[in-house]
């Protein structure tokens, strides 16, 4: 783990942060839930959490389920044992009206009762293992960076009552190039850092290793809801949370106070 973040959000709010999620066999990698872990306690711990996953990608926006549901085992060909974890996160159903509300006529939205899918209770497993921790997914409606910032925008507020925004992806995810993979990785923290929006929504077009660390983007633009919701001149922006390469690409994980 590299540069932790402070233990608290300085201003009182709640962090949001980007949670580097790669395939089903990271559920047996202690070494990284135990990272992950560590980082969930050095952060205020939330009423609830509002979550954005690579592997939901639905318009209109959609609303996990508010009721108990069995997991969203999204994944093919693993040995039996991967399809009996259980991760029995409360539901959300209050957040649920909250979002509704924020959104207000800004974007249609609409329920459904689908349970936590893998990009979602991974990460979940290892930062909060007890589950308990309210937790409402919703899907990601639109592969546009700049409408996925100001979803995150409008989403802000929430930060001031308890919730965390969380977005679970990968900064970079392909096995052709570990040194496109970096250079890409290296490109959105200075981005990040630098608060450059019109870079950062140019991102398919102007960033180094792009076309080799992303040859589908849905991992990477949870992240932009992340920040959008963390985004204002007075915020401290943390990238540096924990960062290692392996496998497919980045596991970094951001941290927004």
């Amino acid at each position: 783990m590299t540069n932790q973040g402070e233990s608290s959000a300085a201003n009182g709010t709640m962090p949001s942060v980007f949670v580097g999620v790669g395939g089903p066999r990271q559920m047996w990698d202690e070494e990284w839930s135990g990272q992950l872990h560590a980082w969930a306690e050095s952060m205020p711990h939330p009423k609830s959490i509002l979550l954005f996953s690579a592997h939901w990608l639905r318009n209109p926006i959609t609303l996990g389920a508010t009721k108990p549901v069995p997991l969203t085992y999204d994944y093919y060909n693993f040995p039996p044992h991967f399809y009996e974890v259980q991760y029995p996160a409360p539901p959300a159903p209050e957040l649920a009206s909250r979002l509704v509300e924020l959104m207000g006529d800004k974007l249609p939205i609409q329920a459904s009762d689908r349970g936590l899918d893998h990009g979602a209770f991974i990460g979940l497993m290892g930062m909060y293992p007890d589950a308990d921790v309210p937790v409402l997914e919703v899907s990601i409606p639109t592969f546009d960076p700049e409408m996925l910032f100001k979803i995150g925008r409008v989403l802000a507020p929430l930060r001031n009552e308890g919730v965390m925004v969380m977005g679970a992806g990968l900064l970079s995810h392909s096995g052709e190039s570990q040194e496109a993979n970096r250079q890409f990785d290296e490109w959105v923290v200075d981005t990040l850092e630098k608060r450059d929006l019109e870079r950062l929504f140019s991102y398919r077009e102007v960033a180094p290793g792009v076309k080799q660390a992303l040859p589908t983007v849905e991992h990477f633009i949870p992240l932009l809801v992340a920040y959008g919701a963390a985004y204002d001149d007075g915020r401290d922006i943390r990238t540096g949370v924990i960062a290692f390469h392996e496998g497919l690409g980045s596991r970094r994980s951001l941290q927004f106070n």
